[in-house]
């Protein structure tokens, strides 16, 4: 499922697909790097991602934590050549939606709050900031939501 979401977002993307060493929904052939964060080499990212899946299926009811947990590993494995961001918040965003939780988005306005919450949270082990980062998001995203499911009056 992973590796569809990044087809579909990168398949005919500035001609990522015609180079050869990109990998269109399948995972990286080079380093990448996420400022000074080291990621998954290349060819440990099929091993670190099954072992992220395996930790984060035992889990038997996910939670809004375990859930940002399984986005910041990602992020730090960072599997795809690009776009490793905005398939992580997808799938945030669907595992929301599969395990009953109100589901978000970062909005332009918080990137800059959220950037902040993965550094925190991958280099100093503070949850807080992207986790209060992603609550700020949920409520945002469910006002929105309530005010499109009004009854009109």
């Amino acid at each position: 499922m992973i590796k569809k979401f990044h087809f579909i977002l990168k398949d005919g993307t500035l001609n990522d697909d015609e180079k050869k060493w990109f990998k269109v929904g399948d995972y990286k052939s080079q380093k990448n790097f996420v400022g000074s964060i080291t990621t998954s080499l290349p060819k440990n990212v099929e091993k670190d991602m099954k072992d992220l899946l395996n930790w984060y299926n035992k889990i038997p009811k996910k939670s809004l934590e375990d859930i940002i947990e399984f986005h910041v590993r990602f992020e730090r494995i960072h599997p795809f050549q690009d776009g490793n961001g905005r398939i992580g918040r997808t799938i945030m965003f669907r595992e929301c939606l599969y395990n009953d939780i109100m589901p978000f988005f970062i909005e332009d306005r918080n990137k800059y709050f959220y950037i902040r919450g993965i550094k925190e949270y991958q280099m100093n082990s503070e949850k807080g900031y992207l986790i209060d980062t992603c609550l700020n998001s949920q409520d945002n995203y469910e006002k929105m939501v309530k005010y499109f499911l009004e009854d009109e009056e």
